[in-house]
């Protein structure tokens, strides 16, 4: 048998592989089934910060929406919210536009000069890189 093909069993039938572990929760029910618009997509580098309003209602917020407003006590970037918490980047994106239009998130786009400046982008790639890995599950 050629490596790389699964065991086959008694019958000559390939025998499936392990059963890896899926995602708790698909992405798309995060969002119930909204994606982020190519064309107005909050950009990657984007900065939001949680509101007062938030903080005072921190309680009632329902499982990503309650961890992105607790990350974001801090100004972050989505793609380190994405990284914080292990989520896909345009559930981030769907989400923090959901939280922006209740008023939870305060939104900071960056100029188009600014998303193009590679010290600003480098800054953005250290702090990706300087999030370390949590314990698997």
């Amino acid at each position: 048998m050629p490596a790389g093909e699964p065991a086959a069993d008694e019958t000559g039938e390939p025998r499936p592989g392990p059963v890896t572990r899926a995602p708790a929760i698909r992405p798309f029910l995060l969002t119930a089934g909204r994606v982020a618009d190519a064309s107005s997509a909050l950009p990657v580098e984007t900065q939001v910060v949680a509101t007062a309003r938030a903080l005072a209602v921190l309680d009632t917020l329902s499982f990503e929406p309650l961890a992105i407003v607790s990350v974001c006590r801090q100004p972050q970037s989505l793609a380190e919210i994405a990284a914080h918490l292990r989520l896909h980047l345009n559930v981030v994106r769907v989400l923090a536009e959901d939280l922006r239009v209740k008023g939870h998130l305060a939104v900071y786009e960056p100029g188009t000069g600014t998303a193009r400046d590679p010290s600003i982008l480098q800054r953005v790639i250290d702090g990706l890189l300087a999030i370390p890995d949590s314990p698997e599950a």
